[in-house]
């Protein structure tokens, strides 16, 4: 019989990078470096409210599976919001917080939580959670933006389930961008020509840089414009430059950066990350307002990329209707939730039902509304 053993690992840059990489797959946030680099740049990390608590599975002293794992102490850069719950603990007189929560900091991307060859290696993964979440007592664990193999594990392990909604673009194999457009319902591909004319009448073209492309100072403007969006919106940036840095450094390779560009000074720009058949839209910001170089930059573009190298979809992050009308569709996201206190657990539940009846609405009145042609 196979020697077991699940440990909880603090420290990330200690486990052996080849090993963790194979069970994380092609998804650039849940590389080794990446993940490093969040915690040792100081944006996810003890003092940031994301204490790393990685559970690790061993297998005669090889890593055979993991999860990542963080003890939050507030509820941000999650895009999953529970601050209802936690209010609700807090006026009941219990704490919500810590909490466990596995994830990819700041990032709401479908992918594997549960890194695992096999069912049985996921089960055993999901008790170690629940068994290290009683173990230190916390309110309870999440799980955010699973896919669909986690999914089925935490289903059967009788976790609660949360569905949200995201807009992503796929490709069928379009032979170019116009062929795409197209597709388009007529006024839904005017409104998509008329964005472009604004750009280029406001002398604006672009570059698509990837790669070791992308030097120090490209890197620096769009930090600017990524700093710029935040305090736009009256938060701090949650990533700080030297991150970016390393990252770029160490994964040159997945960074697609699209530079809106007048007399070659670049006034906007929207970073992507790639990995596997998928183009992932991250963040963007400009240093001056131009009528449709938001959707430009952010969408068109980058589904101008994925024609032009290949890639089956566009994931355009999290929410945002208005995506819609440049050919991202709704695609269901979920999240699974393991609440220790049983009457907590039930009024969760059933708000949870009534929230899926909810989502199953919105979601069916957006399919009615596709922006293709045919639809309504």
């Amino acid at each position: 019989m196979d020697s077991l053993r699940l440990t909880i690992e603090t420290d990330l840059s200690r486990l052996n990078a080849q090993q963790w990489n194979a069970l994380a797959g092609d998804q650039p946030f849940l590389q080794h470096a990446y993940l490093c680099a969040m915690h040792e740049t100081g944006c996810a990390a003890p003092d940031t409210g994301w204490a790393p608590h990685y559970l690790a599975l061993w297998r005669e002293g090889a890593l055979a599976a993991a999860a990542p794992l963080y003890l939050k102490s507030h509820s941000r850069g999650e895009y999953v919001f529970d601050y209802a719950w936690a209010d609700a603990f807090q006026r009941h007189g219990m704490r919500y917080y810590p909490k466990l929560l596995s994830a990819i900091p700041f990032t709401p991307v479908t992918g594997p939580r549960l890194l695992a060859a096999n069912d049985e290696d996921r089960a055993t993964l999901v008790r170690g959670l629940v068994a290290f979440a009683e173990e230190i007592k916390v309110s309870s664990l999440h799980l955010l933006f699973p896919d669909d193999t986690d999914m089925r594990a935490l289903r059967d392990a009788g976790f609660m389930i949360r569905e949200s909604v995201q807009f992503h673009w796929t490709n069928p194999g379009y032979a170019d961008f116009d062929a795409f457009l197209a597709t388009m319902s007529h006024d839904k591909r005017k409104k998509i020509r008329q964005d472009q004319k604004k750009v280029a009448a406001a002398g604006l073209s672009y570059r698509w840089l990837r790669g070791a492309d992308i030097g120090p100072a490209e890197l620096e403007f769009f930090y600017d414009c990524y700093c710029r969006t935040y305090f736009h919106h009256g938060n701090p940036p949650y990533l700080n430059l030297e991150f970016f840095q390393r990252v770029h450094r160490e994964q040159a390779d997945a960074f697609v950066l699209i530079l809106a560009e007048r007399d070659g000074v670049p006034i906007a720009a929207a970073l992507n990350l790639a990995g596997g058949d998928a183009l992932y839209g991250r963040y963007w910001g400009a240093t001056e307002y131009v009528p449709g170089l938001h959707f430009e930059t952010c969408y068109m573009q980058s589904i101008a990329y994925c024609i032009a190298h290949g890639y089956a979809r566009f994931e355009g992050g999290a929410q945002g209707e208005h995506k819609m009308a440049r050919g991202l569709l709704p695609t269901p996201t979920w999240s699974a939730h393991w609440v220790a206190h049983p009457g907590f657990a039930e009024a969760i539940q059933n708000f949870l039902d009534e929230e899926t009846a909810a989502v199953t609405g919105y979601l069916d009145e957006l399919e009615a509304h596709t922006p293709f042609k045919g639809g309504a």
